[in-house]
This record gives C-alpha cells, sequence and structure tokens, in this order.
C-alpha cells in the first residue's frame, strides 16, 4: 500500500554550495568584501556531518543526485534544506547577507528546476529583526513552506527573544522548524563539550527535550496560536517521558504559568510534529510501544533524511507502522503541519491519495 501513496517528504538536504557560488545573490559591496578578504576561499560547513563520516552519506543514494533520491521513493514533495555554516558567523550584516544569498540560491538553482521541492526560509536566531526582514522578503514565494532554525542556540527558543520570528512565521503561514546542529558556542550537553562525535549526536535529542518545554513552559503555543512547530532530525523515542514529565510537573506548579490552562501534552497535540528519521526504536515492537505512549502516529512526518544514513534497507519507512497510520505520517500529517501545502499545486493533483486535514 505504502508504494502507491502520495509522499511528503519533511527533511531533506540540498548540498552545501561554497561562498563563491554565492556571489551572484550579493551586491558590490558583499561581492568585493568576500573576494578582498578571500573569505570565499573558507568552506563554511557545518561540522554535524564531517564529508567523511559513516552518518553522512547513506548508500542508499550511492550515484544519486537530488532528483534521483525524490524518484528512488517515489516523493511528491520533498521540504528541503541548506544548513550552510554561515549561520555561524559573528559579523551580524555579512551573516544576513549571506544567509539571504544562501535562501535565493536554493531559490534559484533548486526549486526553479525540480518542482517537486519546497524551500526553507534560513535564518539566524542570533538577529531576530534581520531575520523577520528575510520572512517577510520572501514570503511571497508560496514556494517557501517553512523557517528554519537550528536546535543549539545561545538563548532557548521559547524565550521572547524569538518571538518576532514567530509572529512573521504565524502572520505569513509557515512553519517554524527547527533542525539538530548548532552554532557550537555553547555545549550540547548540560554538563560541557563532548569529546567525540558519537557524544555530541545522540546529545541531540537532549536539545530537543529542552526546546520542546521551553516552547510550552514559556507560553508560545498560546501567544501564537496558528504556529505549527515541525522538528527535524530529532528522533521521537524521548517523547514519552518528556510529555509525561511536563504533565507531572504542570500539576503542582501551574500557578506560575497561568497560560498553561490545561496539560501541555493537550496543548502540544496538533502544534508539534516530528520527523521519523532517525527511527530510535530497534524493532517494530519498540515503535509500536513508543508510538502508544505519544498518543498515536498524528505528529510523525515521513523523511528520508538525505543523504544522512538513518536506516537500511529500500526504504525510510520502519517496520511496525500499520497501515491504516501510513496515510498520515506519508503524507496528511504533513497537511497539518505545513499550512501553505493546503493550497498547493502538486499536493492538489494528488488528493485521491492524501488524508484531508482535521
Amino acid at each position: 500500500m505504502s508504494g502507491h501513496l502520495f509522499r511528503i517528504d519533511a527533511d531533506f538536504h540540498l548540498p552545501q554550495v561554497a561562498i563563491s557560488d554565492l556571489l551572484p545573490y550579493l551586491n558590490e559591496h558583499w561581492r568585493q568584501q568576500l573576494i578582498e578578504r578571500e573569505i570565499t576561499s573558507s568552506p563554511f560547513r557545518l561540522t554535524s556531518y564531517p564529508p567523511n563520516s559513516p552518518l553522512t552519506l547513506n548508500p542508499a543514494y550511492e550515484g544519486l543526485d537530488v532528483s534521483g533520491a525524490l524518484d528512488r521513493f517515489g516523493t511528491g514533495i520533498a521540504i528541503a534544506s541548506m544548513l550552510h555554516g554561515v549561520v555561524a558567523l559573528h559579523n551580524p550584516d555579512m551573516r544576513a547577507a549571506l544567509m539571504s544569498a544562501v535562501n535565493d540560491h536554493v531559490a534559484k538553482a533548486w526549486l526553479d528546476n525540480e518542482p517537486r521541492l519546497r524551500g526553507s526560509i534560513y535564518v539566524s536566531g542570533d538577529d531576530p529583526a534581520a531575520s523577520v526582514a528575510e520572512i517577510e522578503r520572501l514570503a511571497g514565494d508560496k514556494r517557501f513552506v517553512q523557517v528554519l532554525m537550528l536546535a543549539m542556540q545561545e538563548i532557548h527558543h521559547g524565550n521572547r527573544h524569538y518571538w518576532p520570528i514567530y509572529e512573521a512565521c504565524q502572520k505569513h503561514g509557515l512553519a517554524l522548524a527547527i533542525h539538530a546542529g548548532g552554532l557550537y558556542r555553547v555545549p550540547p550537553s548540560v554538563s560541557g563539550w563532548p569529546s567525540y562525535q558519537f557524544e555530541d549526536y545522540v546529545m541531540q535529542s537532549m536539545v530537543f527535550e529542552n526546546i520542546l518545554t521551553g516552547l510550552a513552559g514559556e507560553g508560545v503555543f498560546q501567544k501564537f496560536p496558528d504556529l505549527k512547530v515541525v522538528f527535524l532530525e530529532s528522533g521521537f523515542a524521548w517523547l514519552p517521558t518528556t510529555i509525561w514529565r511536563n504533565d507531572k510537573t504542570w500539576r503542582g506548579v501551574r500557578q506560575e504559568v497561568p497560560w498553561l490552562d490545561r496539560k501541555p501534552s493537550e496543548i502540544l497535540a496538533g502544534r508539534v510534529f516530528v520527523t521519523l528519521q532517525p527511527c530510535d526504536p530497534p524493532g517494530p515492537d519498540e515503535l509500536r510501544q513508543t508510538i502508544k505512549h505519544i498518543g498515536g502516529t498524528d505528529m510523525l512526518l515521513y523523511s528520508s533524511d538525505y543523504p544522512h544514513r538513518q536506516f537500511t534497507g529500500d526504504d525510510p519507512l520502519p517496520e511496525g507502522l500499520s497501515e491504516d497510520a501510513l496515510v498520515g505520517i506519508l503524507a496528511g500529517n504533513a497537511l497539518r503541519a505545513y499550512p501553505r501545502l493546503a493550497d498547493d499545486p502538486v499536493v492538489r493533483r494528488a488528493g485521491e491519495t492524501l488524508e484531508a486535514p482535521a
């Protein structure tokens, strides 16, 4: 059955481009700055996925370009992101110019040429004003369906520092996507820096636990009632205990946070979504138990995490998912997570294979 259903891939990575490839999207001032200061020779790579790491390239994608990867799994729409290292620049003006160039490159080089791709407006949490300006600049292009931030910031995501970004997301019907990784100015662990990539990658799920609690506890979902949040590459086996602990603690201290007018689990329902890969449960029985404890599959979004190595075999769908759940996981849940997809022409043409959003 799953082979015939429309698929919306919520986590699909575009290859990072060199700084020299961004020059056509910059004004004369910044082109001159980058060339004269030889910044074009800097790789600006985020280190979450070192090029030769076993996690970086899935053998299932070997020899496949972007279009070939979409074909391989029959993907109808892939929500693409380019996690470029320019986000880590300290110079706020250069960072804003280069992040705009990254977004323009994605639109011109990818969205214009592959009709199955949809885009992410990449922004820096360091500068909410510049981020809002970038959202406003690109919001008219309906091919962009989410605003993309990294998970490890210097201020946690529930803080009011970021609220102008969330307001702009809600205003334009853009989901807020938070992807694993960060600026590497703060450690992924509350007890300091790890020594190995193994530790760093495992600790990313703990970062998302903190983000979820912060968004709920700080009242983000009450302040922005139409905002949808998508966790990308977060895993989800951590959700049962985190949701349970939020509900348990709320019962004792809810006078402190009066905006939480019901259990956090009820507030988060239909507002927070997580991608299917990486799928942490080791087998179908464990997967079914995890799904039971998070209340079902309504928050799970199909993802391949192309080109990274998150699954073995020929399909990102893990064993243990019921046939009844597949329609929602493959596309129906994404229609709830991404308001802009409701009017997408590709989605409308695939209507008979989609579950209507609630």
